[in-house]
């Protein structure tokens, strides 16, 4: 990871953050959130290419890497990683700034959004991570996503703690998911992303962001449809600009997760990266920094 310094920074909550913090200060911003099971890593294609003219920065999430990993699923929930942003924004005199997300921090940019659109935040960029306000839905009505997202379910059991504990994450991802960081990931970046996986205090953590997610994944064997008590989220228009890339031979998440966006976020542009598996940031990284040259060029006006 040539190039990538990281510096602890303590948050306003307690909490001390591992982060990258690249280009020139004076410049627009860009705070870059990855997903699972990766870390800052993820973003080092992007960072290279955009910290010539924008501060981009890019931390270990809580739970992940240096960063820290607080006990308890409750220290876990949406809400604390959204609120790690703007106060990681706040310690580095950070005033507003474009989010930038992939999977599960892809799933905290949308909240950071919508919490802090007009405010604090000028322009979203989001990769293969669910919108809250369909993902819940997709998973009792398209059966794609549900068998897909089963997984849910074996992140969530307490009966895999022991595996955790005596082999770290690996065993619990399985061998289709640890091939394809073998098959395409560089040998550098895959031994340090092993290495955070074989501790299992960092697996425990990675684990938790699924076991505090409200999200109710059914059972394949239930009916393929809304129940009769199903509540939507209220989730507000999301009205700033806004960049959706979507890798589209994602094995974990349907390509279905992108219809109807377009309903609640007016400034919508979508991406759809073809031939490319669910790490977009890397499998398919010129394509995706091309997307965000355009993106961020087209609204650099507005933002």
């Amino acid at each position: 990871m040539t190039g990538m310094q990281q510096k602890m920074v303590m948050l306003k909550n307690g909490i001390e953050l591992a982060v990258v913090d690249e280009g020139p200060r004076d410049a627009p911003v860009l705070i870059f959130l990855h997903g699972f099971p990766e870390s800052h890593r993820t973003w080092r294609h992007q960072i290279r290419h955009f910290s010539d003219r924008y501060r981009c920065i890019a931390p270990d999430q809580r739970g992940y890497g240096r960063s820290a990993k607080p006990d308890g699923v409750e220290n876990y929930t949406a809400n604390n990683m959204i609120g790690d942003v703007f106060r990681l924004a706040d310690a580095l005199g950070v005033a507003d700034f474009t989010v930038v997300g992939h999977d599960w921090g892809g799933a905290i940019a949308w909240g950071v959004a919508l919490t802090g659109q007009k405010t604090r935040v000028t322009r979203a960029i989001v990769a293969n991570a669910p919108h809250p306000g369909v993902f819940p839905k997709l998973v009792w009505t398209d059966k794609a996503q549900r068998q897909a997202s089963q997984y849910f379910r074996d992140f969530r059991d307490s009966l895999n703690d022991a595996a955790l504990d005596k082999g770290g994450l690996k065993p619990l991802l399985g061998q289709q998911t640890t091939q394809l960081f073998s098959d395409k990931m560089e040998p550098e970046e895959r031994a340090a992303l092993e290495a955070d996986w074989a501790d299992p205090v960092t697996a425990k953590a990675m684990v938790n962001w699924y076991r505090a997610s409200p999200v109710f994944v059914p059972p394949m064997d239930a009916p393929y449809e809304l129940p009769a008590d199903y509540k939507p989220l209220n989730v507000p228009v999301l009205d700033i600009p806004t960049l959706v890339v979507w890798a589209m031979d994602d094995p974990a998440l349907s390509p279905a997760n992108v219809d109807g966006l377009a309903e609640t976020i007016p400034d919508l542009t979508v991406e759809r990266v073809h031939d490319c598996g669910h790490f977009v940031t890397w499998e398919a990284a010129d394509r995706f920094i091309a997307a965000m040259e355009d993106f961020l060029a087209r609204t650099e006006a507005r933002a």
